[in-house]
């Protein structure tokens, strides 16, 4: 439920500030006063797109806050997307902000953290659900009439979407694979032959490196063994060399050791010189000991290194690239023969076939089942309506090819009167009727709501007077009793069944003009219900008229609240006097 709305330098309105509670809200004001303004600020709220448009003229930015209860069913995705609770502390709260700058950029928070735009539509369909006063628009398209089916029945079609998805995708590997079959055959017979050439090679993921190094230690064997002779000689095996010489000197140090003890430091470096120095010569004996000239093996790295560089140059690789060139011709060839295998290909698109058929049964049954409750649910709205003896069907169409949406579409029928066929919507029906089945529609279905806690209806109720209009009233006053309704109406008989009544009015100040929304009651509500019914000269008899309105509003909500939704109840006397 909406707790609490924050605007401020928003389109023409300063800063507002209006809390708002259960029931059935109504918003009432002149044409033009920026009634809708406020259901505008709720869509960018939750999400909708925003431009620098909305940013009252000389200001910054615009800055709008919408308080909600927080719906039981959002915790686990507040929790992991790290919204855990509201700012203030309060867990049981969702607070959302948005701020548009001048320069249109837009930045949002929930609960105080940053968000993304995409995360605060995510929300919406738990929060509100607008009706707009072209509702009836969408009636006539078959993707509409469809969704608000499906909605009502509480059908789920993303499995039968993905099956479907994976169906055409199938379907259209299958068909790609038969008209390329000589072109893969080809691809199949120049690949198959680079695996064989350079797998017979069968070069090594690091073999390249390998090789070039024991070709360079093999390549100059001789100069390393002599280098290697010489250095052991002058380090422990030449007439005079290193290790004789560091004997020596350490010899004629100790032997002077003890006059002076700040020699042990020179004496421990050249212990440790004559430790380094036979490791050294120990190394160079087992290196020459060790060495091979080996022309065979050199031949053999070089045949190697050459049939390497040879391929490399062929196919315009480095040498090193080879293993991987090999693995890719190997994974590229797998594809081929999965995409020329047109039996396994054929199998696949077969199944997957099955998997949408299955899914779009149950989607076809489900919607079987939920079309003649939705009907009949209207047709009684209807009766309340001003349209006696109308009848409303759902008509499903079946296609003639699998759909992504499923085996058929939908279609709304109306009979406008009794003992007329029902025909499609809109052939027979008349702008303000089409007004009135987009209003039944819009209660019927909001009663079996998708989980939204808020019902906002944005003048669904034009076209409509009279009996009807109070009718109206009161079906948003016991819908009111299940959820938080808000209804911006020019109606007074919708406005006065409201538990809470807000006046948007406009005026200008220091030039600028500037929208306000303040809640009435008592002597303002009833002016303003006068106002609505005669216009802006008030009248005794207005004023009386908007008195006994709220007066008989107020005496017959328990009734009316306590009556089954659905079922028609005869207009009051002052319902047949009154015309907007």
């Amino acid at each position: 439920m909406l707790r609490r709305l924050s605007l401020k330098d928003f389109v023409i309105v300063p800063a507002l500030e209006l809390d708002f509670s259960a029931g059935f809200s109504a918003l009432t004001g002149e044409t033009g006063a920026g009634k809708s303004i406020l259901i505008d600020a709720l869509q960018l709220a939750l999400g909708s797109r925003g431009d620098a448009a909305v940013v009252r003229e000389g200001a910054a930015r615009a800055e709008i806050a919408a308080e909600f209860d927080r719906p039981r069913a959002l915790a686990p995705w507040l929790e992991d997307a790290g919204f855990e609770a509201s700012s203030d502390g309060a867990s049981d709260t969702l607070l959302l902000r948005r701020v548009i700058d001048a320069q249109g950029k837009s930045r949002a928070w929930i609960n105080g953290g940053t968000a993304t735009v995409a995360q605060l539509r995510e929300l919406a369909e738990h929060l509100l659900d607008i009706h707009g006063q072209h509702a009836w628009q969408g009636l006539t398209r078959p993707a509409s009439v469809r969704e608000l089916l499906d909605n009502y029945a509480s059908i789920d079609t993303r499995p039968m979407a993905a099956a479907f998805a994976d169906w055409r995708q199938a379907t259209e590997a299958l068909a790609a694979a038969q008209s390329k079959q000589a072109d893969l055959a080809r691809e199949h017979e120049r690949l198959s032959w680079q695996v064989s050439e350079v797998g017979r090679l069968a070069p090594g993921s690091d073999e390249w490196d390998e090789l070039n190094a024991e070709h360079q230690r093999l390549s100059h064997a001789q100069s390393l063994m002599d280098a290697a002779r010489g250095a052991l000689e002058r380090i422990a095996e030449a007439e005079i060399n290193a290790e004789s010489l560091t004997d020596e000197a350490l010899s004629a140090l100790q032997d002077v050791l003890e006059y002076d003890a700040g020699l042990q430091d020179t004496v421990n470096a050249l212990l440790g010189a004559q430790a380094q120095l036979q490791d050294a010569a120990h190394s160079l004996s087992s290196y020459l000991n060790a060495a091979d000239l080996d022309p065979d093996r050199l031949q053999q790295l070089d045949e190697r290194v050459s049939a390497w560089v040879t391929l490399a140059r062929r196919y315009r690789r480095q040498p090193a690239e080879l293993p991987a060139l090999l693995e890719e011709w190997k994974t590229e060839l797998a594809q081929l023969d999965a995409a020329s295998d047109l039996d396994a290909l054929q199998a696949r698109q077969t199944a997957a076939l099955k998997r949408f058929q299955k899914e779009a049964k149950s989607v076809s049954t489900a919607r079987a089942k939920a079309a003649p409750a939705l009907s009949n649910a209207v047709s009684q709205a209807m009766q309340q309506l001003g349209m006696a003896g109308g009848r409303f069907e759902i008509a499903l169409l079946p296609q003639d090819e699998p759909q992504s949406f499923g085996l058929e579409s939908a279609e709304f029928l109306v009979a406008g009167h009794a003992g007329s066929t029902p025909r499609p919507l809109a052939k027979v029906a008349s702008g303000g009727e089409l007004s009135r089945i987009a209003l039944a529609i819009a209660v019927t279905t909001s009663q079996q709501n998708s989980g939204a806690g808020t019902l906002i209806f944005d003048e669904i109720d034009a076209g409509v007077g009279g009996a009807v209009a109070e009718t109206v009233g009161r079906l948003m006053k016991q819908l009111g009793q299940r959820v938080q309704v808000l209804a911006v109406t020019h109606l007074p008989q919708v406005a006065a069944c409201a538990d809470q009544h807000f006046l948007v009015a406009k005026a200008l100040k220091d030039g600028k003009t500037n929208s306000d929304v303040r809640p009435i009651a008592g002597e303002a509500r009833t002016a303003e219900i006068a106002r609505m019914l005669g216009g802006e000269r008030l009248s005794s008899t207005s004023l009386a008229h908007a008195q006994e309105m709220l007066e008989l509003s107020a005496r017959t909500a328990p009734a009316q609240a306590a009556s089954p939704a659905g079922a028609p109840s005869a207009p009051s006397s002052s319902s047949r006097k009154v015309k907007p």
